[in-house]
Protein backbone atom coordinates (compact mmCIF):
# COMPACT_ATOMS: atom_id res chain seq x y z
CA UNK A 1 0.00 0.00 0.00
CA UNK A 2 1.50 3.12 -1.06
CA UNK A 3 0.29 6.63 0.35
CA UNK A 4 0.61 9.74 -1.67
CA UNK A 5 1.38 13.04 0.28
CA UNK A 6 1.00 15.92 -1.92
CA UNK A 7 0.80 19.68 -1.55
CA UNK A 8 0.12 21.96 -4.43
CA UNK A 9 0.96 25.62 -5.08
CA UNK A 10 -0.54 28.35 -7.24
CA UNK A 11 1.54 29.83 -9.59
CA UNK A 12 -0.27 31.28 -12.06
CA UNK A 13 1.97 32.86 -14.81
CA UNK A 14 4.49 31.72 -16.51
CA UNK A 15 6.96 34.13 -15.21
CA UNK A 16 6.10 32.30 -11.34
CA UNK A 17 6.49 29.15 -12.62
CA UNK A 18 10.15 30.50 -14.52
CA UNK A 19 11.04 31.76 -11.40
CA UNK A 20 10.38 28.92 -9.40
CA UNK A 21 12.34 26.67 -11.60
CA UNK A 22 15.09 29.11 -11.21
CA UNK A 23 15.00 28.73 -7.29
CA UNK A 24 15.29 25.47 -7.32
CA UNK A 25 18.21 25.04 -9.90
CA UNK A 26 19.93 27.39 -7.46
CA UNK A 27 18.93 25.30 -4.12
CA UNK A 28 19.58 22.21 -5.88
CA UNK A 29 22.14 22.19 -8.77
CA UNK A 30 22.07 18.19 -9.36
CA UNK A 31 18.26 18.94 -9.61
CA UNK A 32 16.98 17.14 -12.88
CA UNK A 33 14.07 16.93 -15.35
CA UNK A 34 12.63 13.39 -15.27
CA UNK A 35 10.06 13.62 -17.73
CA UNK A 36 7.63 15.83 -19.60
CA UNK A 37 4.58 14.81 -20.81
CA UNK A 38 0.62 15.94 -22.19
CA UNK A 39 -2.24 14.48 -19.83
CA UNK A 40 -5.71 14.10 -19.77
CA UNK A 41 -7.70 13.42 -16.98
CA UNK A 42 -11.22 12.46 -16.89
CA UNK A 43 -12.74 12.63 -13.15
CA UNK A 44 -15.60 10.18 -12.15
CA UNK A 45 -18.40 10.36 -9.52
CA UNK A 46 -20.90 7.92 -7.80
CA UNK A 47 -20.19 4.44 -8.46
CA UNK A 48 -18.03 2.16 -5.43
CA UNK A 49 -14.99 0.49 -5.43
CA UNK A 50 -16.15 -2.85 -5.53
CA UNK A 51 -18.23 -2.78 -8.55
CA UNK A 52 -15.12 -0.74 -10.33
CA UNK A 53 -12.42 -3.48 -8.61
CA UNK A 54 -15.28 -6.04 -10.76
CA UNK A 55 -15.34 -3.91 -13.96
CA UNK A 56 -11.77 -4.04 -14.57
CA UNK A 57 -10.65 -7.29 -13.13
CA UNK A 58 -9.91 -8.51 -16.47
CA UNK A 59 -7.65 -5.65 -17.21
CA UNK A 60 -5.49 -5.40 -14.61
CA UNK A 61 -3.45 -7.96 -12.52
CA UNK A 62 -4.65 -10.07 -9.80
CA UNK A 63 -2.84 -8.23 -7.27
CA UNK A 64 -4.07 -4.80 -8.18
CA UNK A 65 -7.77 -6.61 -8.04
CA UNK A 66 -6.99 -7.57 -4.63
CA UNK A 67 -6.32 -4.24 -3.56
CA UNK A 68 -8.88 -2.22 -5.26
CA UNK A 69 -11.44 -4.51 -2.97
CA UNK A 70 -9.42 -3.75 -0.25
CA UNK A 71 -10.00 -0.29 -0.51
CA UNK A 72 -13.15 -0.39 -0.76
CA UNK A 73 -13.96 -2.07 2.75
CA UNK A 74 -11.70 0.79 4.01
CA UNK A 75 -12.27 3.53 2.43
CA UNK A 76 -14.71 6.43 3.79
CA UNK A 77 -14.24 9.16 0.73
CA UNK A 78 -12.29 7.93 -2.51
CA UNK A 79 -11.65 10.10 -6.15
CA UNK A 80 -11.89 7.55 -9.19
CA UNK A 81 -10.02 8.93 -12.50
CA UNK A 82 -8.60 7.24 -15.72
CA UNK A 83 -6.01 9.25 -17.17
CA UNK A 84 -3.98 8.93 -20.74
CA UNK A 85 -0.55 10.62 -21.20
CA UNK A 86 1.88 10.59 -23.72
CA UNK A 87 4.68 7.58 -23.63
CA UNK A 88 8.19 8.61 -22.83
CA UNK A 89 10.51 10.46 -25.44
CA UNK A 90 11.34 7.69 -28.09
CA UNK A 91 8.13 6.00 -27.94
CA UNK A 92 4.89 6.65 -30.19
CA UNK A 93 1.65 6.49 -28.08
CA UNK A 94 -0.37 6.90 -25.09
CA UNK A 95 -0.08 5.29 -21.56
CA UNK A 96 -3.98 4.39 -20.09
CA UNK A 97 -3.77 4.04 -16.35
CA UNK A 98 -6.55 3.84 -13.13
CA UNK A 99 -6.52 6.20 -10.86
CA UNK A 100 -8.22 6.01 -7.42
CA UNK A 101 -7.43 7.94 -4.32
CA UNK A 102 -8.78 7.30 -0.90
CA UNK A 103 -8.67 10.29 1.93
CA UNK A 104 -6.24 9.38 4.61
CA UNK A 105 -8.09 11.24 7.83
CA UNK A 106 -9.67 14.28 7.33
CA UNK A 107 -9.10 14.97 3.88
CA UNK A 108 -10.87 14.88 1.00
CA UNK A 109 -9.92 12.03 -1.70
CA UNK A 110 -9.64 14.55 -4.72
CA UNK A 111 -7.51 17.15 -3.59
CA UNK A 112 -6.18 16.44 0.33
CA UNK A 113 -2.91 15.90 1.47
CA UNK A 114 -1.94 12.82 2.19
CA UNK A 115 -3.73 9.69 0.75
CA UNK A 116 -3.91 6.23 -0.85
CA UNK A 117 -2.72 6.08 -3.77
CA UNK A 118 -3.83 3.07 -6.63
CA UNK A 119 -2.36 3.37 -9.88
CA UNK A 120 -2.20 0.87 -12.62
CA UNK A 121 -1.22 0.85 -16.47
CA UNK A 122 -4.99 -0.86 -18.86
CA UNK A 123 -4.33 -2.42 -22.28
CA UNK A 124 -7.41 -0.10 -23.59
CA UNK A 125 -7.97 3.40 -24.60
CA UNK A 126 -9.23 5.83 -22.33
CA UNK A 127 -12.45 5.49 -24.34
CA UNK A 128 -12.92 2.04 -23.34
CA UNK A 129 -11.59 2.29 -20.06
CA UNK A 130 -14.51 5.64 -19.03
CA UNK A 131 -17.14 2.99 -20.65
CA UNK A 132 -16.11 0.48 -18.35
CA UNK A 133 -17.05 2.97 -15.19
CA UNK A 134 -19.77 4.24 -16.94
CA UNK A 135 -21.35 0.68 -17.56
CA UNK A 136 -20.27 0.03 -13.34
CA UNK A 137 -22.64 3.02 -12.37
CA UNK A 138 -20.33 5.78 -12.43
CA UNK A 139 -20.86 8.97 -14.37
CA UNK A 140 -18.44 11.83 -15.08
CA UNK A 141 -17.44 14.69 -12.91
CA UNK A 142 -15.23 16.69 -14.79
CA UNK A 143 -12.57 16.33 -17.71
CA UNK A 144 -9.42 18.10 -17.31
CA UNK A 145 -6.20 18.81 -19.64
CA UNK A 146 -3.13 19.27 -18.74
CA UNK A 147 1.22 19.57 -19.52
CA UNK A 148 3.51 18.23 -16.92
CA UNK A 149 7.04 18.31 -16.18
CA UNK A 150 8.38 16.22 -13.50
CA UNK A 151 11.53 16.78 -11.29
CA UNK A 152 13.15 15.88 -8.98
CA UNK A 153 14.34 18.24 -6.52
CA UNK A 154 16.09 17.51 -2.87
CA UNK A 155 14.52 14.08 -3.39
CA UNK A 156 11.11 15.62 -3.74
CA UNK A 157 9.28 15.00 -6.90
CA UNK A 158 8.49 18.29 -8.31
CA UNK A 159 5.80 18.31 -11.06
CA UNK A 160 4.95 21.82 -12.86
CA UNK A 161 1.51 21.80 -14.34
CA UNK A 162 -0.42 24.01 -17.02
CA UNK A 163 -3.60 23.07 -16.16
CA UNK A 164 -6.74 24.16 -18.31
CA UNK A 165 -8.68 26.41 -16.25
CA UNK A 166 -5.75 26.82 -13.26
CA UNK A 167 -3.11 28.41 -14.89
CA UNK A 168 0.53 27.08 -14.00
CA UNK A 169 0.64 25.11 -10.67
CA UNK A 170 3.24 22.91 -8.64
CA UNK A 171 2.84 19.62 -6.68
CA UNK A 172 5.23 18.84 -4.41
CA UNK A 173 5.16 15.01 -3.51
CA UNK A 174 6.15 12.28 -1.58
CA UNK A 175 4.81 8.43 -1.95
CA UNK A 176 5.71 6.34 1.79
CA UNK A 177 5.10 3.11 2.01
CA UNK A 178 3.41 2.90 5.86
CA UNK A 179 0.95 5.50 6.92
CA UNK A 180 3.55 6.11 9.85
CA UNK A 181 5.57 7.80 8.12
CA UNK A 182 2.99 10.80 5.79
CA UNK A 183 3.73 13.17 9.28
CA UNK A 184 7.23 13.18 8.20
CA UNK A 185 6.91 13.33 4.77
CA UNK A 186 4.30 16.30 5.05
CA UNK A 187 7.27 18.41 7.24
CA UNK A 188 9.60 17.66 4.37
CA UNK A 189 7.77 19.00 1.51
CA UNK A 190 6.38 22.25 3.87
CA UNK A 191 10.65 22.68 4.91
CA UNK A 192 11.25 22.79 0.77
CA UNK A 193 8.73 24.79 -0.34
CA UNK A 194 9.93 27.29 2.67
CA UNK A 195 13.41 27.45 1.02
CA UNK A 196 11.48 27.93 -2.47
CA UNK A 197 9.29 31.00 -1.28
CA UNK A 198 5.81 29.18 -1.99
CA UNK A 199 2.91 28.74 -0.07
CA UNK A 200 0.28 25.71 -0.17
CA UNK A 201 -2.61 26.32 -1.66
CA UNK A 202 -5.30 26.83 1.04
CA UNK A 203 -7.58 23.52 0.79
CA UNK A 204 -10.76 25.85 1.17
CA UNK A 205 -9.90 27.89 -1.82
CA UNK A 206 -8.68 25.12 -3.78
CA UNK A 207 -12.23 23.50 -3.33
CA UNK A 208 -13.86 26.46 -4.48
CA UNK A 209 -11.18 25.71 -7.87
CA UNK A 210 -12.15 22.58 -8.06
CA UNK A 211 -16.28 22.64 -8.02
CA UNK A 212 -16.03 26.08 -10.50
CA UNK A 213 -14.16 24.14 -12.98
CA UNK A 214 -16.24 20.77 -12.62
CA UNK A 215 -19.68 23.18 -13.35
CA UNK A 216 -17.79 24.71 -16.24
CA UNK A 217 -15.35 22.15 -17.37
CA UNK A 218 -16.43 21.99 -21.38
CA UNK A 219 -15.37 26.16 -21.60
CA UNK A 220 -11.70 24.98 -20.52
CA UNK A 221 -11.12 21.51 -21.35
CA UNK A 222 -8.16 21.33 -23.98
CA UNK A 223 -7.97 25.25 -24.25
CA UNK A 224 -5.46 27.67 -22.51
CA UNK A 225 -8.34 29.62 -20.91
CA UNK A 226 -7.93 30.12 -16.95
CA UNK A 227 -9.58 31.59 -14.08
CA UNK A 228 -9.28 33.18 -10.75
CA UNK A 229 -11.08 31.82 -8.12
CA UNK A 230 -10.34 33.90 -4.49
Amino acid sequence: MQYEVEIKTLLGSKENADGLLSRMRELDPSMELRSRNSQLNHYFVGGNLARLAEAVSDIISPEATVQLKDLATRAKDFSVRTRQKDLPAGQVGEEVILVAKVSVGDDTSANGVSRIEFEETVPVTLAELDQRLLDAGFEYQAKWSREREEYACMGVAVCLDRNAGYGYLAEFERVVEDASAVENARTQLVDLMEQLAVSELPQDRLERMFAHYNQNWSDYYGTDKIFIIE
